[in-house]
């Protein structure tokens, strides 16, 4: 299955405001024909080295991009207090690239090369520059938070959403050309009855470029649009919060950072301005709402949150339970629970390879490449790894749903298996 709308939204997002912020780069590898991967294969009862890279420090922000990695090692260690994988503790080996391309590279490195890990989870990079190497040594990288087109490019890469591209190692989706679905927009129309729609983003070269692929994506479910720019340096938000309501709009979309999304409240909040629903992505889709909003109460209960897997608020589910548990009472977050979902996943892949009689990268490869989609016990949507020779023209694609209510938090709207439709894919070029 290849990701839904609601997720790919958050990747763009985020590698835009990646690109409004990254100064330093690094270089990347060059793409080639890959050799023959070794097989590796874990001796004995030895603890399982397993690695997670994260752009834990980096221009987007401290603590902004640790959640998956946080989540997972939240998984490994409550495994670990179980006995193990089967008697053998897993060894988390962490390494923060920094956010630039060459610290990504020095990660891979380390990890792959120095501390010979079995496998990578939740690797949450802005500049994946050390796919090509990752992909060479045939380790697989299990869970991924696709920040960039590497997970649709490369093999032994699994994203935490899944993918129908080649991913032959030389160029992202078909010919360069990704597609994602319109469920979002269907949703907030058939749900919620909007009708019109604000895009707002700054005036920088990616922030745009997200910018029309949302309003395509709202165009073809027949929205009314209005396009709203902002200067990056100087933005005028009390111009822009002044427009929306000239214009009636019913449903707010951004591609702008954390930042730019509370000062678009705050100048909301000071002229008294309402929509119906002011939508984020996954990254925002925290218990730190309360601070960040802290002075656009109004704006603030109108945030909805969408995605591809299970709110984080949901008790009523048994995985979420598990989850909250483990992460005792520390802030949660989406991507949080998304990382603890890519660390199970990898989990029972290894498990599976055990109780077949052996644990090497290929049969943990079987595993997430078999047709049976993977749900990590109800917490994502089905997620299925397929390479289909042409990107399909439509998908019946589902969606998680939740809004913000002071007092109560996230609350869910719909179970995310039915909040489902079958829409257009829309081609774009990261």
């Amino acid at each position: 299955m290849s990701p839904s709308r609601a997720a790919e939204a958050a990747a763009a997002l985020l590698l835009a405001v990646a690109l409004l912020l990254l100064t330093a780069c690094g270089s990347r590898l060059p793409e080639r024909a890959f050799e023959p991967r070794p097989t590796a294969r874990p001796s004995g009862g030895e603890p399982l080295r397993v690695g997670i890279i994260t752009s834990a420090t980096s221009p987007v922000g401290g603590q902004a991009l640790t959640g998956p990695r946080d989540g997972a090692r939240a998984y490994f260690d409550a495994l670990n207090a179980r006995g193990g994988l089967d008697g053998r503790r897993i060894q988390v080996e962490t390494c923060d690239d920094g956010g630039s391309g060459v610290g990504n590279n020095t990660c891979v490195h380390r990890l792959v090369d120095e501390r010979r890990v079995f496998a990578l989870v939740a690797t949450t990079a802005l500049d994946y520059a050390g796919a090509p190497l990752v992909a060479r040594a045939g380790v697989p990288d299990i869970g991924g938070q696709p920040l960039t087109p590497a997970y649709d490019t490369y093999p032994h890469l699994y994203g935490i959403y899944g993918s129908s591209a080649p991913r032959t190692g030389t160029e992202p989706g078909w010919g360069g050309v990704l597609y994602g679905g319109t469920e979002v927009y269907r949703w907030f129309a058939r749900e919620q009855g909007a009708r019109t729609a604000a895009v707002v983003s700054y005036n920088q070269a990616a922030s745009a470029a997200y910018a029309r692929l949302v309003t395509r994506g709202l165009r073809a479910e027949g929205y009314r649009v209005v396009e709203e720019t902002v200067d990056f340096a100087l933005p005028n938000f009390r111009a822009v919060a002044a427009d929306l309501r000239a214009q009636h709009v019913d449903v707010l979309f951004d591609a702008m950072d954390t930042h730019g999304n509370v000062r678009l409240c705050e100048a909301m909040e000071t002229l008294g301005v309402r929509v119906a629903a002011k939508v984020t992505h996954v990254q925002n889709w925290s218990s730190s709402v309360t601070r960040d909003y802290a002075r656009a109460p109004g704006c603030r209960n109108a945030l909805w949150a969408t995605g591809a897997s299970r709110n984080h608020q949901d008790t009523g589910h048994p995985a979420v339970r598990e989850f909250r548990a483990a992460m005792g009472g520390r802030p949660l977050s989406q991507w949080q629970l998304e990382g603890w979902a890519a660390a199970m996943w990898f989990t029972d892949a290894a498990r599976s390879c055990l109780a077949g009689g052996g644990l090497t990268r290929a049969c943990v490869e079987r595993f997430v490449n078999r047709p049976e989609p993977y749900t990590a016990r109800g917490l994502l949507l089905p997620v299925r790894y397929e390479r289909l020779e042409r990107p399909p023209a439509t998908r019946n694609t589902c969606l998680s749903v939740a809004r913000w209510q002071d007092g109560r938090g996230w609350v869910s709207r719909g179970e995310m298996t039915r909040n489902c439709a079958n829409v257009p894919q829309l081609g774009y070029r990261p």
